[in-house]
């Protein structure tokens, strides 16, 4: 699994395996799911992250685990 932050591009991404993808589909404004061939989830792209979250510190990421 992979997460990328693009400052610029304001906006997060989450990987979650290097399948192919097949197709993306933009499933709420700003939130855009990525398929690989088998019609799973492979990619999480959330849109307009600094106005979701303006509080948000980019610097400081925090992982937890359950």
């Amino acid at each position: 699994m992979k997460l990328h932050i693009d400052k610029e591009a304001d906006a997060l991404y989450l990987r979650l395996d290097d399948s192919v993808i097949i197709e993306s589909e933009e499933v709420a404004p700003g939130v855009v799911l990525d398929y690989n061939d088998a019609n799973q989830v492979v990619g999480i792209e959330l849109l307009y992250l600094s106005k979701r979250s303006p509080d948000l510190n980019l610097s400081s990421l925090e992982f937890v685990t359950a």
